[in-house]
């Protein structure tokens, strides 16, 4: 593995892609067992972001500036994504008192 420079000090990059696996797996972990909407929102972004990281990293090490353009673009697309899920939560939340997920598995009001 080779080493990137961050901050004139070296580090590993295993240690980023370890970092990235670690809140893949949190974010994977929050998805499949909290019920709250909210936080299932919160924790596919994290996924998002701990994919965004491999893609800097892989970029870094490859001395590549796609890898960083396609995880802006990621980054762009998550935050319109994020945008929407929060408007449709709040209507969600404004029309019907529903804190779990199975209780908008309903499509009825």
């Amino acid at each position: 593995m080779s080493t990137l420079n961050i901050g004139g000090s070296q580090l590993d990059t295993s240690w980023f892609l370890l970092l990235g696996a670690i809140l893949f797996v949190l974010g994977a972990v929050g998805v499949l067992v909290r019920r709250n909407p909210l936080v299932i929102l919160i924790s596919i972004e994290l996924m998002l972001n701990a994919a965004n990281l491999t893609l800097v990293t892989f970029a870094r090490q490859l001395m590549n500036i796609e890898g960083q353009l396609f995880a802006l673009m990621s980054m762009t697309v998550a935050a319109a994504e994020a945008v929407v899920g929060l408007a449709i939560l709040v209507d969600i939340f404004r029309t019907r008192d529903a804190e779990d997920i199975d209780e908008l598995s309903e499509l009825r009001g």
